[in-house]
């Protein structure tokens, strides 16, 4: 059964040394993220002549083709390692925002875009397998519950630095702001890439029992689909607020244009801030206790914001507010301990397929949500923010009954990275 092993059944190749080298490439790495993604809908509208709705066709069907991608790359991360994907799967998204400024008819848009996709799959699909190896090796008594924390504080923190630096770039207006834009992105990926490859190492891990694990055998273990179904709901929760929120404000309260801007930067910031502290200090509790905890928050945030109402700016603003601190709080929590649970229901030698697949739960969740939300948003404005309550509690019913298929040795906080 996944995440069985003990401490003797590893043999451990080298030690990791990098850290902070790799902690600052995924702040590198997001910054480009970030310089790049207010942009996605406007740039090549923006730089070439191809109309906005084939525009939008050519990047679905890039996006679409990524698909298989994280069975192939889990497959090869259990093989050659995650290192080494995560630095080409930047090193392809680097050449593919180079691509971007030159490209400008619908062939070559659609072969940027998918030299992108594919990279930001790959990526995805790689780098919590990394994060994971790496914390296997390293002489810090961190937990991989803390590791994908400070991860994930990096990565904010990136997003937040690149949307700014596009949010005053942008102001210019010319197409050389643009160009400029994707290719400082290139750069920041570029950069990523080769300071992981050049610096970052982590030990190869070897378990024999577990070295005929494959796909079907993964579709037999309980825990881990069960987790990964469960965790689709809470990818659409924690995608919902960038998602729903401005068209809350613009259509649902009639709202001030600069509220969701200001709300989502306040997210940023204190996700950024908060995720390594708040993890710390979760050491005592199990990790499915948390995630609980996270369902419920999303629940009662989806309620609140259900109950805003147009024309009534003095209390619905100041409430829209202090409701989003619980989605901040819900997201706070999840997004370490989700990923470190699927680690440790993970069999070390299947580490990179398992975390891998996982990642379908987040890209099922970004396939249905836009759908969701609009669709429900059409009816009436408080029927997404319900509906996505409903399934936050079902989730929360789920991961309660979960707890008890649950091994004990991937429940607590407290697992030390294994050195």
């Amino acid at each position: 059964m996944a995440g069985r092993a003990t401490k003797g059944d590893f043999v451990s190749v080298q030690r990791s040394r990098g850290g902070v080298v790799l902690l600052s490439a995924l702040v590198l790495d997001s910054v480009g993220n970030g310089m790049f993604m207010p942009l996605s809908l406007i740039y090549f509208p923006q730089l070439t002549p191809v109309p906005l709705a084939l525009i939008g066709l050519l990047l679905s069907a890039a996006t679409a083709l990524t698909l298989p991608v994280p069975m192939l790359a889990g497959w090869l991360a259990d093989r050659i390692g995650p290192l080494p994907l995560v630095v080409a799967s930047q090193l392809a998204q680097g050449a593919g925002f180079i691509a971007y400024g030159r490209v400008h008819e619908p062939v070559g848009i659609f072969l940027a875009s998918a030299l992108v996709s594919i990279g930001v799959r790959f990526f995805w699909s790689c780098v919590f397998t990394a994060v994971a190896d790496y914390a296997d090796g390293s002489t810090s008594t961190m937990s991989k519950d803390s590791w994908y924390a400070w991860a994930n504080m990096t990565r904010t923190g990136g997003l937040g630095i690149g949307g700014l630096i596009t949010g005053i770039a942008v102001a210019g207006g010319s197409d050389a702001f643009y160009r400029l834009l994707s290719d400082g992105s290139a750069v920041c990926y570029l950069l990523a890439g080769i300071a992981i490859g050049a610096v970052v190492r982590a030990p190869r891990r070897a378990h024999e029992k577990d070295a005929a694990v494959g796909y079907a055998t993964m579709m037999r273990d309980r825990p881990f689909v069960a987790f990964s179904a469960i965790n689709t709901v809470f990818a659409v929760s924690t995608g919902m607020l960038a998602l729903g929120l401005p068209v809350l404000v613009k259509n649902g309260i009639d709202g001030p244009p600069w509220l969701s801007p200001l709300v989502l930067a306040g997210n940023t910031f204190l996700l950024a801030a908060l995720s390594a502290p708040v993890i710390k200090r979760l050491a005592p509790y199990r990790r499915t206790r948390v995630l609980i905890a996270a369902a419920g928050l999303w629940a009662a945030w989806c309620v609140a914001f259900a109950g805003l109402v147009p024309n009534q700016p003095g209390w619905v603003i100041p409430a829209l507010v202090v409701a989003s601190l619980l989605y901040t709080a819900a997201d706070v929590l999840h997004a370490p301990v989700s990923m470190a649970l699927a680690t440790a229901l993970s069999p070390p030698a299947a580490r990179g397929r398992y975390l891998a697949v996982f990642q379908y739960s987040f890209v099922i969740a970004g396939m249905i949500a836009p759908a969701f939300f609009t669709t429900l948003f059409e009816l009436h404005r408080a029927l997404p923010w319900l509906g996505l309550a409903l399934l936050n509690l079902a989730a929360l019913a789920g991961m309660r009954l979960l707890e008890r298929i649950v091994p004990a040795s991937a429940q607590q906080v407290t697992e030390p990275a294994r050195a």
